[in-house]
């Protein structure tokens, strides 16, 4: 790897720091949402209830544990820690005026954590973490008023650590918005829904179009208000990427086009804009198959053209296979389809994803080629159920093993000739998963003893996984290429 060469880990704020009401700040989309698991789908509430668990209240409480937790990332020798920063936090529903202070101390302290161990900061400015307040009382990112809320949010928060953080990625996984547009677009049909019993899942097209018209100005408007407040910010954006790894699962020439169609739909309409600045032209007929009306000023066009990012990041978790005959399904992981034959290594269960450490690779090179922007790794992990042993240990070997294969093929793409800059696990430290609401699903270096029904004394415990990634940093990825 080149000597400067990125390591580090990510985290989200709403699944590691808990204290989901203290310091004032307001509620988020994911403060609503229970726990779950494999086979039960976490619920989205109306309003914080009583008979529910909703674990992003507590999450790790990295709110209260945040300088142990940074030590332990310094001691294995991170250059860069990327988390983000609540938006109810700041502006608790949103819309108001004036920042929160405390929300804003709060922050200043971790950054300064950090930076006292020379981990440089990588922030995510909006991690699904909508304030509550804009989705219900104004539909999310599907109105334009939320345009100008975020920017008054941004200028806060760009004024505010300048000079402490210098890379900043706008939206996470903002190509999922189709996907999931509650949680990754922020957007609710709130004026005639199709059925009002169910409004999650009457979300309008129309809706969810609009919010993606509006994402799209405010990202460029975004990097445009940063680069005026400091010239040594790195705007980037980040995306999903797994589902660039997505192959025909044959030579059928039909399902050749639909693969083509999948990776389009499912990043590069999205990505294409925020790196190229440019709408997709295919999207004409996907609008008119929407039956939905989207138009773009010659001002708008202009801005996003105008106003690319300065690098792109993103998350791999697994490939995918696409076959005609199968419908694409979605976890957190990307798409799922028809299990690929060449691929013999598997997560163990319950959650058994297909494990491609070269798709990582091809990633890499279709997003360099396409692109041709600086990349940035800032997810990729796996999820196990652990346990301490009886000699209170940890022993976590398939995570070493996903790790090492995969940084082995990072290191294949930049001799490829790849612009990669930097490897950032997701996460160092266990955490509240995204998608099942479990701390069962543990991805981290460091065991924190929590549990799914939110018992647990957070005691800090490390894996085997925390000192075999402390000598692959120490030798700057090296010692990989000695075991080969």
């Amino acid at each position: 790897m080149n000597k400067n060469f990125l390591w580090g880990g990510a985290t989200a704020a709403n699944q590691c720091e808990g204290a989901y009401l203290d310091g004032n700040k307001g509620l988020s989309i994911m403060d609503v949402m229970t726990n779950g698991s494999k086979n039960h789908k976490r619920l989205i509430t109306d309003s914080i209830q009583k008979e529910y668990y909703y674990p992003n209240h507590d999450g790790n409480h990295f709110y209260y544990h945040y300088k142990e937790d940074i030590a332990l990332m310094a001691e294995m020798g991170f250059k860069v820690f990327r988390t983000s920063i609540a938006w109810s936090r700041i502006f608790p529903r949103g819309d108001e005026e004036k920042p929160n202070e405390d929300g804003l101390k709060f922050y200043d302290q971790v950054f300064d954590e950090l930076l006292k161990y020379h981990i440089e900061p990588v922030v995510t400015i909006s991690h699904y973490e909508t304030p509550l307040h804009l989705i219900t009382e104004y539909g999310g990112w599907s109105n334009p008023q939320l345009i100008d809320f975020w920017l008054r949010y941004v200028k806060t928060v760009f004024t505010r650590y300048k000079g402490k953080v210098k890379f900043w990625l706008t939206f996470n996984e903002v190509n999922a918005l189709f996907r999931m547009p509650l949680v990754a677009g922020g957007v609710l049909t709130i004026k005639n829904p199709k059925d009002p019993s169910d409004p999650i899942g009457s979300t309008t097209k129309q809706d969810q179009w609009d919010a993606y018209h509006n994402i799209l100005v405010a990202n460029a408007k975004t990097v445009q208000l940063g680069h005026e407040i400091s010239e040594d910010y790195q705007i980037g954006c980040m995306m999903t990427a797994s589902s660039v790894a997505t192959y025909p699962y044959n030579c059928d020439p039909l399902n050749v086009v639909g693969t083509l169609d999948a990776q389009r739909m499912n990043i590069f309409f999205m990505a294409d804009p925020f790196c190229l600045g440019i709408v997709p032209t295919y999207l004409k007929k996907v609008w008119k198959e929407d039956q939905v009306n989207v138009e773009f000023s010659d001002e708008e066009l202009k801005l996003i053209k105008e106003n690319t990012v300065d690098f792109l990041s993103f998350s791999y978790y697994r490939s995918t296979t696409f076959d005609r005959d199968v419908n694409l399904k979605v976890d957190t992981g990307g798409l799922t389809c028809r299990d690929n034959p060449y691929l013999k290594d598997k997560a163990p269960q319950p959650w058994g994803w297909a494990v491609d450490p070269v798709g990582l690779r091809y990633t890499l090179n279709v997003l360099y080629d396409r692109y041709h922007l600086p990349l940035l790794i800032v997810e990729n992990g796996v999820g196990l159920d652990e346990n301490i042993d009886e000699k209170g240990e940890i022993h976590d070997d398939f995570r070493v093993h996903y790790i090492e294969e995969h940084l082995k093929n990072v290191n294949d793409a930049i001799e490829d000739g790849v612009d990669c800059r930097g490897y950032l696990y997701w996460g160092p430290i266990d955490v509240v998963s995204a998608g099942t609401g479990e701390m069962k699903k543990r991805y981290g270096f460091v065991y924190v003893d929590r549990f799914n029904d939110g018992h647990g004394t957070l005691e800090r415990k490390l894996k085997d996984s925390y000192y075999r990634y402390k000598e692959i940093i120490e030798s700057n990825g090296e010692v990989l290429l000695e075991d080969e």
